[in-house]
C-alpha cells in the first residue's frame, strides 16, 4: 500500500497556510473595525476547512464557492487578496490539469488587479510577485503529483499489480 503521508503532510500544510493567511486578515480588518468583512473571513474560512478530500464533482463546487468568497473579500479589503496564493493549490488538486491552468491564470490575475486597485497603482511588485508565486505553486503541486505517481507505480508494479 503506498504511503501517502508525504501527501498528507503537504495538504495539511497547505490548508494550515491557507488558514493562517486568512486568520491574519480576519485579524487585521477586525482590527480596523471593520467586524462584517472580518465575519466574511470566518466563513470563507469554514469553507475552505471543510476541502473534500478527493477531486470529484463535489470539489469543483466547493472551489467555486470559495473562489467567489475569496473575489469579494479580496475587493473588499487588501489584506484578503494573499490568500489567494493557497488556493491556487486547491485548483492544482481539484481540477484537471487544462482547467486548473485556467484557473491558477485567473486567479493570480484577478489577484494583482485587486492588489492593485486597493494600492492605487500597478507596479512592478505587484504585476511580478504575484506570477513568480503562482508559478512556483504551480512547479510544485505537478512536482507532487509526478513524485506521487511515480510511487504508486514501483509499489503497484508497471502493470497495476
Amino acid at each position: 500500500m503506498t504511503s501517502d503521508l508525504p501527501y498528507r503532510l503537504l495538504s495539511w500544510t497547505v490548508r494550515a497556510t491557507g488558514l493562517g493567511v486568512l486568520a491574519v486578515a480576519v485579524a487585521g480588518t477586525w482590527q480596523e473595525e471593520r467586524p462584517a468583512v472580518a465575519s466574511g473571513g470566518v466563513l470563507l474560512g469554514l469553507l475552505y476547512a471543510a476541502a473534500p478530500a478527493a477531486p470529484g464533482p463535489g470539489g469543483a463546487a466547493w472551489l467555486m464557492l470559495v473562489t467567489a468568497g475569496w473575489a469579494v473579500l479580496a475587493w473588499a479589503a487588501p489584506a484578503f487578496v494573499w490568500p489567494a496564493f493557497p488556493l491556487l493549490f486547491a485548483y492544482l488538486h481539484v481540477l484537471p490539469l487544462w482547467a486548473a491552468m485556467f484557473g491558477v491564470s485567473a486567479l493570480t490575475s484577478a489577484a494583482v488587479l485587486a492588489a492593485a486597485w486597493h494600492a492605487g497603482e500597478l507596479t512592478l511588485p505587484l504585476l511580478v510577485g504575484p506570477w513568480v508565486a503562482a508559478s512556483v505553486v504551480t512547479l510544485l503541486a505537478l512536482a507532487c503529483k509526478a513524485l506521487g505517481a511515480e510511487l504508486s507505480e514501483r509499489e503497484t508494479g508497471p502493470d497495476g499489480r
